[in-house]
């Protein structure tokens, strides 16, 4: 396969979806809200509105990287699904019939994009994920901490053109303020290890509302701070790296 354009296109939070010349994957589907849960932005593509899918990859089992609830309403429930092993229900449970199981390191494929399960850490078991098709590569990394075995990306994937990253540092504040997802400058040390060729923050307008972010979750900054510090943060520890911010619906289109 031949793919000319890659083109990534936020949708809110750490939904994005990734087109390799018409094969398009989603990641971590979010399309509701409930209490305590606000993507605090608007949708950049309504669930309404998504094209047919190739496949979707699943990071890890919090509502808000798996509505499964929600995306019961995409109308292909044969469209394979990667989840880390041990979370398959929630899509089964809905009317998904193709959900892969993955731990890290394994492959999988949807179709002509290769699919890598790559190593994470949340509060819950995650994995992040390498999908590659026509020369393109993309890391999409959940809402992962920085941890040391990411460092063994480049001697899997030496060239990568996007890394989706998210950078709101967010914090348990019952567990002494406990980081749970990587910084701007967490995210930015993970460009200077990869070394994409363009960086996409995600996963920075997300909000538990105004209880809920005075008693349990602690941010780094506001969104627009944390953009700026994640842009500084690029230019001094990866330089050769172009941070994207995209706003919800926004594409970026990516060519060799």
């Amino acid at each position: 396969m031949i793919v000319k354009t890659l083109t990534i296109t936020r949708i809110a939070h750490s939904s994005v979806l990734i087109d390799f010349d018409g094969h398009r994957v989603l990641t971590d589907p979010w399309f509701s809200e409930k209490d305590g849960f606000y993507h605090g932005e608007p949708y950049g593509i309504l669930l309404e509105d998504l094209p047919r899918l190739v496949g979707v990859v699943v990071s890890h089992e919090h509502y808000d990287h798996y509505d499964m609830e929600a995306f019961q309403a995409y109308p292909d429930k044969l469209v394979p699904i990667a989840v880390i092993r041990g979370t398959a229900q929630p899509a089964y449970d809905v009317g998904f019939t193709n959900v892969i199981e993955m731990e890290a390191w394994e492959k999988t494929s949807f179709g002509p994009i290769a699919v890598t399960a790559i190593p994470g850490k949340h509060g819950v078991p995650e994995i992040t994920y390498m999908l590659q098709a026509g020369g393109f590569t993309v890391y999409f990394g959940g809402d992962t901490l920085l941890i040391p075995e990411l460092s063994e990306i480049p001697q899997h994937f030496p060239e990568i053109d996007v890394a989706l990253l998210a950078i709101n540092g967010l914090q348990i504040r019952p567990l002494g303020n406990q980081q749970v997802v990587m910084d701007p400058e967490d995210a930015a040390q993970l460009c200077g290890i990869i070394h994409p060729r363009y960086a996409v923050p995600m996963h920075y307008t997300f909000t538990g509302g105004p209880e809920k972010d005075a008693t349990l979750l602690k941010y780094v900054g506001t969104p627009e701070e944390l953009l700026r510090s994640f842009q500084s943060n690029v230019a001094e520890s990866a330089p050769e790296t172009t941070m994207c911010i995209l706003a919800p619906g926004e594409p970026l289109v990516v060519k060799k």
